[in-house]
């Protein structure tokens, strides 16, 4: 086997989660190939483990945003086994929503689970203010078929005048909290009916989102040319609200199938990160309590799943010349 070829069979030698993608994605296979295996996800592997985790209130580990263990005095701890960011990662597993096991999960996170005080309270599917947290919840609305129509209207509401979002108190857009907002309002506008009333809204905030963005080529300064943020640079899966390079580009995948000159310097960034065997490694692990590893959390090693996104945003890239 050639280069490409054993980097597809390690690929596929993984977990469901990632088999399914990369059958669909990368290896052309026929459609109900894919959807066999997708089927698998939620029944066995990380899917599994997931779901096993949930609480019977709805839950995962005592916790809306963060795990209920966490002590809410110290503000900038980061946990991903709460609720929200479990929910997040069933949907990029591509666990399938009509599952009657994912139904019932989801069922009882929208029935059972609230957002604290200092998220703005209420159901978790009826919304929260903060821009980084709505994106990703509008997401996991619209995959999991919930009503997302306040989330939708306070992403809308919150657009900085740069036409970036931000968590923090500012003025001035912020890439973490952008590309979690451009992400949602993507996947709301891709499920929705063109003639929705929010449609013409949504697609212009969405439009303004990516040229905030894009005047800065995904990752570096209008003023000087500089990096924002070297982390920026730096692949990372799984992603939870921070951007990176490759979150960015595997989104402009998604918003402009015909491409995207001004992700060129992007993409050439992206390639360079490639080892010989042409794989990937998460360059950039979030701190944080996880529920378990998967394959390519450790340091030196390459990551399935940055490897899997990598080669599909190229294989987009490629595609247009």
């Amino acid at each position: 086997m050639d280069s490409a070829d054993d980097r597809l069979a390690w690929l596929l030698d993984s977990d469901p989660a990632i088999r399914w993608q990369v059958l669909g994605d990368l290896a052309d296979a026929p459609p109900d190939e894919v959807a066999a295996e997708r089927a698998r996800v939620a029944h066995e592997g990380w899917g599994a483990q997931l779901l096993a985790l949930q609480d019977s209130d709805g839950r995962w580990d005592g916790g809306t945003y963060r795990p209920g263990w966490v002590d809410d005095s110290r503000p900038f701890y980061d946990a991903w086994t709460g609720t929200h960011f479990s929910v997040q990662s069933l949907r990029d597993y591509g666990v399938d929503p009509v599952d009657p096991v994912v139904r019932a999960a989801i069922e009882r996170v929208r029935s059972g689970v609230n957002w604290g005080a200092e998220d703005g309270g209420g159901p978790y599917f009826e919304g929260t203010p903060e821009p980084c947290m709505a994106g990703v919840l509008l997401g996991n609305s619209v995959y999991f078929g919930q009503d997302g129509s306040a989330t939708l209207w306070s992403l809308l509401e919150t657009q900085l005048a740069d036409g970036g979002w931000n968590c923090e108190d500012s003025h001035v857009g912020s890439f973490n909290s952008t590309i979690c907002a451009l992400e949602g309002l993507l996947d709301w506008e891709i499920a929705a009916d063109d003639g929705d009333a929010f449609h013409e809204s949504v697609q212009e905030a969405r439009l303004r989102g990516e040229e905030y963005l894009l005047e800065r080529r995904l990752l570096w300064r209008q003023s000087s040319g500089e990096l924002v943020d070297p982390r920026f640079a730096m692949p990372s899966y799984p992603v939870r609200w921070y951007y990176d390079v490759l979150r960015g580009l595997d989104y402009f995948r998604r918003a402009r199938p015909h491409g995207e000159e001004r992700a060129a310097d992007a993409v050439r960034l992206l390639r360079s990160k490639a080892d010989s065997q042409g794989r990937w490694r998460n360059e950039n692990k979030h701190k944080g309590a996880t529920p378990f590893r998967m394959a390519g959390d450790w340091e030196d090693s390459p990551s399935p799943w940055v490897t899997l996104r990598a080669l599909r945003v190229l294989r987009w890239a490629d595609a247009l010349g």
